[in-house]
């Protein structure tokens, strides 16, 4: 069934998760569908009421009728080794 979701990273920037995730074959965007391309966070997002450290790290996943349940599982399994490498690597502000 095609769909989107959306999922927020706690200090982490979309574009350093974006540039991990495509290096490894997961495609992704940032933010809404509505302000793509902005290094901003959506206002959409923050209109939700989502934190700005959250929204900053909005990452969207869409799928369509072509999407494989397979392209699912491997992305399932890629996301969290990406946000655990960041978090190690990354200082994260208090």
């Amino acid at each position: 069934v095609p769909n989107t979701t959306n999922i927020g990273f706690e200090q982490l920037e979309a574009e350093a998760i974006l540039l991990l995730l495509s290096e490894r074959g997961v495609c992704a965007s940032a933010g809404s569908a509505c302000s793509s391309g902005s290094l901003e966070p959506s206002p959409v997002i923050l209109a939700m009421g989502i934190d700005e450290k959250i929204a900053h790290g909005a990452v969207r996943f869409s799928l369509s009728h072509l999407t494989t349940e397979a392209e699912i599982h491997k992305a399932i399994s890629i996301v969290p080794t990406v946000i655990d490498r960041l978090r190690m690597v990354l200082p994260v502000a208090v």
